[in-house]
């Protein structure tokens, strides 16, 4: 007899650069790549996320600019619309790769009509777009690529002045100056993502190369009150955040996303990972865990479980 209560990671195979979204509608939405068109996932449980109801939502025209490569698509709802950020190119190199925006105004993002409203306008190519609401100001974060001496990708801020337009200054918020943020043959930080907790604002992004065991989530921290555009308001940690566990079978810890209990009373953590130092990329798997919370307020990641650790299902569920 299955039990309902626990259940065991991975929650979804062949799964990279998981995202989830939990709306006031009770559901859970999911994301990930896959390559050449954008599915999205509705689910009840996140558990189960997985197994919830699919579609197919966005297939770009064959041959255009922006038709390759749709890597990373992040779901949101914003003053009332749905909007999805996802990285595509013209099928050409990193020099080509631009965040593209979709828009919904239907309240059910599994219904309506996806228009596109362009590729936004970043001073430098990038990918692994994102936002954050501070104050009532909208912000764009994403990983710039660039023709830096030591590093591949940083993590950049700009305002928007709409949910598809940028605005005013680009700033460098972290670079990949570390050891443990150069592992795999390049220097990295991608996948910026935020967190708001206790007066603070956590942007956790990864670093190193996704095919490195040794990819791992650091972290930045800002006081809510702080401005978000000056780099001297968010605080580096030294060290990763969350990492590999050899002890627990599981490596490449990275690319993640935040998510919420049904009942709201836990955070928890979506994220992938590989199975084996070395494995090959298409096995990045998606695995989900409750976040901790240390007596001084920031986020306590822990360790990723192994495949036979039984996990309870998230409160409310």
């Amino acid at each position: 007899m299955t039990n309902k209560n626990i259940f065991y990671n991975p929650v979804a195979m062949q799964s990279a650069d998981p995202w989830v979204y939990r709306h006031s509608d009770s559901h859970y939405y999911f994301m990930r790549t896959t390559s050449n068109y954008l599915e999205l996932i509705q689910s009840s449980r996140l558990s189960q996320i997985d197994k919830g109801t699919r579609k197919i939502i966005w297939s770009p025209e064959p041959g255009g600019r922006y038709s390759h490569h749709l890597w990373a698509p992040e779901i949101h709802f914003l003053n009332g619309r749905w909007y999805i950020y996802y990285t595509a190119n013209d099928g050409g190199g990193d020099d080509s790769r631009r965040i593209c925006v979709l828009e919904n105004e239907s309240p059910n993002p599994m219904e309506g009509e996806w228009v596109w409203k362009g590729a936004l306008n970043t001073p430098v190519p990038g990918l692994d777009g994102t936002v954050l609401m501070l104050r009532g100001q909208l912000y764009f974060l994403y990983a710039g690529y660039g023709h830096f001496p030591d590093y591949g990708s940083a993590i950049y801020m700009m305002r928007m002045s709409d949910p598809h337009s940028l605005t005013g200054d680009h700033v460098l918020l972290t670079a990949p100056t570390l050891t443990w943020e150069k592992q795999g043959g390049m220097a990295i930080n991608e996948g910026p993502v935020t967190l708001q907790r206790n007066g603070r604002i956590f942007l956790v992004y990864s670093a190193s190369t996704t095919w490195s065991e040794d990819y791992a989530l650091g972290m930045l921290t800002m006081n809510e009150q702080d401005d978000p555009m000056l780099a001297s308001s968010w605080t580096k940690s030294a060290e990763p955040v969350f990492r590999k566990s050899p002890d627990n079978g599981v490596y490449a810890t990275g690319h993640n996303s935040f998510t919420t209990s049904p009942d709201g009373q836990e955070d928890w953590i979506v994220y992938h990972a590989l199975p084996s130092p070395g494995a090959e990329t298409a096995l990045r798997a998606t695995r989900v865990q409750k976040l901790g919370w240390n007596s001084d307020g920031t986020p306590d990641f822990g360790v990723p479980f192994s495949d036979n650790q039984a996990l309870q299902v998230p409160s409310g569920e």
